[in-house]
């Protein structure tokens, strides 16, 4: 499925419609050596081009001249030795059409255009576009988040931050092969493989399909390292396996899904107990998902339930609604609840999360655990975004926080040794909000309870 010619021209009008004024820079993304020029990474567009302009190529750049009414992409059409290397490939212009641009011009001719107009541009996330802006621009690359244009960060947000139905069914194409991925990792995990095992069963699936992934995969035993991408470990019996890996399908838009599960036939019963208490946490916020309400009321939900386990457990006292509200269940919760979801898996995570997943006039928390709440604004209709609460046993972080004497009146630390080495779990599934609250994106389901999960490891 393509996104059609008129939706990339509305979204431009749009856009110029909620800046005003001024020259609007996009800068395309370019291959980049890994290890010597010729030898790339796998080329990736910039989101803020591929949803204004649906160019999927690198060495290009565009701008919306507001004041003037045009709009113009920059690049170079192949030469010979490009044609020798690559074959041939359709004219820029050509290449242009399909989305609405008639004017084109040579990359050289961009400085000339940019020479002496209010020039508005992004926060650059890549070096590269940190030189081009200070060649273009003159913006030494210091100085160019500050300068980086707020108008033009928040016109891109109020149409990126909600989906219409073209994007959510491109959305829940990548959810669903996203389980497929999942679900293959479910087949495979069992004692005595190795971690990268798991990782190749999972992301050939993505491959095969003649997709890419969305981040870099997390198949690990190490679950309580967050972001854990090193594939070291082999698997044994009584380890959990924690998967977090996600598909982008050819239109670019993410899926991101966690699970985990025994790496044996069964849970212990102590994996059990949490694993179920990680449930209820799930449900606590998934049962906050309504219109209007703040996603902070689900993350507190969320671990208020844990908190409440943890209390179950003999690892924590007192009240579990004001260990949420004081950031005492961040010693086993220590990350947020989710993020917004897109053409990027953490949707315009470069542009700012204050701009993204906050409401204006919301301040983002410094507090350890609240501080990585990515998402906390009210929730409406076109949202798209995940829900992943973890419980997870962290001794680094049991060690500093005894030492600092924190959160003595909630966490009981006599009673932590015997679970040092529990390490952490998982789940994650995708939403979007409508007007009848949130819809689970996806068609396959994908495995949450205890008894779906053995299921689908019995094969």
């Amino acid at each position: 499925m393509k996104i059609c010619k008129e939706t990339y021209i509305r979204r431009r009008a749009q856009l110029k419609k909620d800046v005003g004024s001024g020259l609007l820079l996009f800068l395309g993304n370019d291959e980049v050596g890994m290890n010597y020029a010729d030898n790339t990474y796998r080329f990736r567009q910039d989101s803020t081009m591929l949803y204004f302009f649906g160019l999927d190529f690198p060495g290009i750049a565009a701008i919306i001249d507001i004041d003037e009414d045009r709009e113009i992409v920059f690049g170079n059409d192949l030469t010979i030795d490009d044609i020798v290397w690559t074959g041939s490939m359709p004219s820029l212009k050509e290449r242009c059409e399909p989305v609405g641009i008639t004017d084109v011009r040579p990359m050289s001719e961009l400085a000339k255009i940019v020479t002496g107009k209010l020039v508005r541009f992004l926060p650059p996330y890549r070096g590269d576009h940190r030189v081009w802006l200070w060649e273009l621009l003159g913006v030494e690359p210091a100085a160019q988040a500050a300068k980086a244009s707020v108008e033009f960060i928040k016109a891109i947000v109020k149409q990126r931050n909600y989906k219409d139905e073209e994007e959510i069914r491109l959305i829940e194409e990548s959810v669903d092969l996203s389980t497929e991925m999942h679900l293959a990792a479910y087949r495979t995990v069992r004692p005595g493989i190795h971690e990268s095992e798991v990782a190749a069963a999972v992301e050939e699936v993505a491959c095969r399909h003649g997709n890419a992934l969305a981040f870099p995969t997390i198949a690990t035993v190490q679950g309580q390292v967050l972001h854990n991408h090193g594939f070291i470990h082999d698997l044994k019996e009584g380890d959990i396996f924690l998967l977090d890996a996600g598909a982008e399908t050819k239109n670019h838009y993410a899926g991101d899904l966690s699970s985990s599960m025994p790496v044996g036939e069964k849970f212990t019963d102590r994996q059990a107990e949490v694993y179920n208490i990680h449930l209820r946490s799930f449900q606590a916020a998934v049962d906050k998902l309504q219109l209007g309400t703040p996603f902070r009321d689900a993350h507190i939900a969320a671990a208020t339930e844990i908190a409440r386990g943890m209390k179950e457990l003999g690892l924590m006292k007192g009240d579990p609604a004001e260990a949420a509200e004081c950031g005492a269940y961040a010693l086993f919760f220590p990350c947020g609840l989710g993020h917004m979801v897109g053409l990027d898996v953490h949707n315009m995570e470069n542009l700012g999360e204050q701009y993204v997943g906050y409401a204006e006039g919301q301040v983002k928390s410094t507090q350890f655990g609240f501080k990585s709440l990515r998402l906390a604004r009210p929730l409406e209709k076109g949202f798209v975004f995940t829900v992943e609460p973890g419980i997870y046993f962290i001794p680094e972080l049991m060690d500093k926080w005894e030492a600092e004497g924190q959160f003595r009146d909630f966490i009981c630390y006599d009673k932590l040794g015997p679970w040092r080495d529990f390490t952490g779990l998982r789940n994650e599934l995708n939403y979007v909000m409508t007007d009848d609250g949130a819809r689970l994106l996806g068609t396959i389901k994908k495995p949450m309870t205890i008894e779906e999960v053995y299921k689908a490891k019995s094969y």
